[in-house]
């Protein structure tokens, strides 16, 4: 049990004093972190006024009226954790990030000495550093190691024995698994501490609660299984080429240092990075007499460092350089490559697709350039060809662009443009016909003469809905007239009837 004990390093507080360090607030004074408008953190003077996390802002700020009110950043509180877990790693290597002011690191207690005396060198350390709330705990597993540490005085460390850890989890109430959905049904069935959860049968549980239950259960009886995740160290992508003895010409640097340049941009590109902002320094006689930093606008090759090492080596301005001993590149910006990588059509903007569309639309017609577009119904894969039209290019076509195509085929506001307009169906327009124009099935002319005005129409042709008149289709054609007198004809037999 002894070389797999774990030693969990834990600053209270950590999200408010990163964000008070950031804002420059006081640390006497009283603040809390919120976010979705409840107490997430807050620090010892905020907790003294009775604010507690979980509460919500209006309530938080009734019981502390000089409460300071901070917003989370994630991120920031990443990145100032960052040279804590640095300060670890130098004193023992992997080291297991579990959030922003908590992490965890298998115990170096034979290394110095005994495991109260290694955490007195980690708080040592911290303390160095300006940290001056830091606690451990130290124990057989990670979750009664993290409680150890919260049972901990300020700059001390609490040590569970081994095989102790169910007795050291039995007083501790249910709350501290963090697990609301399981954690209040089992006070409510008057199970509050980790001591009654553990008694029960594991089977019982599980058919209970579930996995999630079950795993609760294990925790509660100190039997936690989770694994270190130990972070990866981050790689040492710098770059050097020492000279023996100093090269005075740039030429012969330049070449020499070629290797060095492919070198670079392998290890990178191995990592599925590139570098897009580069340190080139320079050192003669053990002092860095050149360095300047270089960014490219997509990503550096092994070509494009030589180019910056013969550029800065042969404008140094009156500064006298000397021999060249040393040369270094360090990468200050990499990136994915998936970021700067090369499109299916390549690089070209959304100007430049636009033009090319308009060409194939100015050559082939309007209605020859489609896209395509899923389609609802039954088979959902199917797609139907869309006019690629000023909307559809909306979102590739910039928006001075767009304004110049629109210029180009003003319209009134409702209409269809000139090339979109739909056709109208003549389905039920009626032939207009002269009065005189009606034949008889024996082909003999007969010759009817227009009704007189008010006479009922017989005999002609009733059409659904009313007629208004003569319209026009949208081109500017008149449809046939649908109105009673000119629509009206009338046809006999060779009997005359």
């Amino acid at each position: 049990m002894a070389g797999r004990r774990v030693l969990v390093a834990w600053c209270p507080d950590w999200p408010v004093l990163s964000a008070m360090a950031e804002a420059q607030v006081p640390p006497s004074r009283p603040a809390a972190v919120l976010s979705g408008n409840q107490v997430s953190a807050c620090n010892d003077a905020a907790r003294a006024d009775k604010v507690r996390r979980g509460m919500r802002r209006r309530d938080a700020q009734s019981r502390c009226p000089d409460l300071h009110i901070l917003a989370g950043n994630p991120e920031r509180e990443a990145r100032d954790f960052e040279p804590v877990l640095a300060c670890l790693e130098e004193l023992s290597p992997g080291i297991a990030a579990l959030r922003p002011g908590l992490a965890a690191l298998r115990s170096p207690a034979r290394y110095y000495g005994g495991e109260r005396e290694a955490a007195a060198v980690i708080s040592e350390k911290l303390v160095g550093m300006g940290i001056w709330d830091c606690r451990f705990g130290i124990a057989d597993d990670l979750f009664t190691a993290e409680q150890a540490a919260r049972a901990a005085e300020q700059q001390d460390s609490a040590v569970v024995p081994p095989g102790g850890s169910a007795a050291f989890l039995a007083r501790l109430d249910v709350r501290v698994l963090d697990d609301p959905e399981t954690t209040d049904p089992l006070r409510r069935l008057g199970i509050r501490t980790l001591g009654d959860l553990a008694s029960l049968p594991s089977v019982d549980v599980l058919a209970r609660f579930g996995a999630s239950g079950a795993r609760l259960h294990r925790l509660a009886r100190g039997g936690d299984t989770d694994r270190l995740r130990v972070r990866q160290p981050p790689p040492d992508l710098v770059c050097q080429v020492d000279f023996e003895p100093p090269l005075a010409s740039v030429e012969s640097v330049v070449f020499s240092v070629r290797r060095t340049a492919e070198q670079f941009v392998h290890q990178i590109g191995s990592r599925n990075l590139v570098c897009t902002r580069v340190l080139v320094e320079a050192e003669s006689e053990g002092r860095i007499t050149s360095s300047r930093l270089w960014v490219h606008a997509r990503w550096f090759r092994a070509s494009d460092l030589l180019d910056r090492v013969h550029w800065q080596l042969s404008t140094t301005g009156d500064r006298q350089v000397g021999p060249i001993s040393c040369v270094r590149f360090v990468p200050e910006a990499v990136e994915a490559d998936v970021v700067h990588a090369d499109g299916l059509w390549g690089n070209a903007d959304a100007s430049q697709v636009e033009r090319g569309v308009a060409r194939v639309q100015a050559l082939l017609g309007f209605e020859s350039v489609v896209q395509p577009v899923l389609q609802g119904g039954r088979s959902p894969a199917l797609v139907r060809p869309t006019c690629l039209g000023v909307n559809a290019l909306s979102a590739c076509v910039p928006a001075t662009s767009r304004g110049r195509a629109a210029s180009r085929r003003p319209h009134r506001p409702g209409c269809f443009p000139n090339r979109c307009r739909p056709r109208c169906s003549t389905a039920m327009a009626v032939p207009r016909q002269s009065p005189s124009a009606a034949c008889s099935p024996a082909s003999r002319h007969v010759s009817v003469p227009a009704p007189p005005a008010g006479t009922p129409h017989r005999g002609r042709r009733s059409l659904p809905g009313p007629v208004l008149g003569p319209s026009r289709r949208p081109g500017g054609s008149q449809m046939p007239d649908l109105s009673p007198a000119s629509s009206w004809s009338a046809s006999t037999d060779t009997h005359g009837c």
